[in-house]
């Protein structure tokens, strides 16, 4: 970090930082573990127009997006942004209908859903406005295994009949028609092999050894359904970062959705089989030295959301051998912190990576680009385009 502390000599503290030579090894790594597969970006894990084009220009086979938010894929359209999957089910129409012109005039949208409720409400609004929708299923391929669920709680769809069942409730629907089918393993891609508390590494190796199957299976059995009520299917959606080369090596899925991998946050610095850079991270300034192996800085607390727990954290980085006090952690306007060498002075910087990719972006309006250690300007986040999703 000594590189990042010549090129970010003059910046005010705290400030968001991207290293770009780290961005582009991580998004070279993806071209080489997809193995051809299509890449669609995960525009949550990073919350910037500009580096979603940055990162999509350096990719080899780059599908589209994942929005989530229909807001946002509004504001990705009004950019020229194309071929947008919006990720998670919205009922808002209001924000549906501002998007309509622009699939009347060529562009792609597709619409997520799991449930019949959600296809009629589409289904409807096509009627209104006579436009076929675009929708992708969501199929649920986590796996109960009674005393442990492994996975999400996302889409009702758990098997082969419930699939069946929902195309049944459809199939009289004329304007909107399936040509995406889903199923993210987000018990591989999401949780790390080597967990905050220890205990559980080999419980977590168990659990996704018994996994793959059943991810396998469940996810090629819903290609076939729907492919025998809609032949034109255009995509099968799988994966995230953390199970790019199992998702990779699955016949049946013709696109992998990426996000966390670019950005390389703590929480996905927990999965052994991704050599990865820490791309993004911010600063903050020491501000107090209460005693000689205890500093303050101003600002931290930017917690990851999900369960609660150690893990949400932001991971100070450098220098080594700083950690947070026990019974305080990242704070909301200042954050203790041991000084396990005594080399922090009031004054000196403390940088620090986010548990989550994206979220950080919502704490600052731009990111401080480096080459090593020479400055390259700043990507502007959602929130410095004045833009502010969920």
């Amino acid at each position: 970090m000594r590189e990042a502390e010549e090129a970010y000599r003059e910046l005010y503290r705290p400030f968001g930082c991207i290293d770009l030579n780290a961005l582009d090894r991580n998004i070279a790594f993806v071209n080489e573990k997809g193995r051809g597969k299509n890449i669609r970006i995960a525009t949550k894990s990073v919350r910037s127009v500009e580096l979603l084009r940055y990162i999509a220009e350096r990719l080899r086979h780059h599908s589209g997006f994942m929005t989530f938010d229909l807001r946002e894929t509004l504001n990705l359209l009004n950019q020229g942004f194309d071929d947008l999957l919006v990720g998670y089910p919205q009922l808002e129409t209001s924000l549906i209908e501002p998007i309509i012109p622009y699939i009347q005039r060529g562009k792609t949208v597709t619409f997520m859903i799991d449930d019949i409720e959600q296809w009629q409400f589409l289904e409807d609004i096509g009627k209104k406005h006579q436009l076929i929708f675009n929708l992708c299923i969501d199929i649920n391929v986590s796996v109960d295994f009674k005393l442990i669920y492994f996975g999400t709680k996302r889409s009702s769809l758990k098997n082969g009949q419930d699939i069946q069942a929902l195309l049944a409730s459809g199939r009289s629907f004329t304007q909107t028609k399936i040509t995406g089918v889903m199923g993210y393993e987000a018990q591989i891609a999401g949780i790390g092999d080597v967990p905050a508390a220890r205990w559980q590494t080999p419980v977590i190796k168990l659990l996704k050894k018994l996994s793959l199957e059943k991810i396998s299976q469940l996810r090629k059995e819903a290609v076939q359904i729907v492919r025998e009520e809609y032949p034109d299917l255009t995509f099968v959606n799988g994966g995230g970062s953390g199970s790019i080369e199992f998702t990779a090596g699955a016949e049946e899925v013709t696109e992998i959705t990426v996000g966390s991998a670019f950005y390389f946050p703590a929480l996905f610095s927990r999965h052994r089989n991704l050599p990865l850079e820490n791309a993004v991270g911010f600063a903050l300034r020491v501000t107090r030295k209460p005693e000689q192996n205890v500093v303050v800085c101003s600002g931290g607390g930017y917690i990851a959301s999900g369960a609660t727990g150690i893990d949400k954290n932001p991971v100070p980085v450098w220098p080594e051998n700083v950690s947070y006090l026990k019974n305080e952690g990242a704070g909301e306007v200042q954050t203790p912190l041991n000084d396990k060498d005594g080399v922090l002075g009031i004054g000196d910087t403390v940088y620090f990576k986010h548990a989550k990719a994206g979220e950080l972006c919502e704490r600052f309006e731009v990111l401080h680009a480096r080459r090593e250690d020479v400055y390259c300007g700043t990507f502007n986040t959602y929130r410095g385009d004045g833009e502010c999703y969920l």
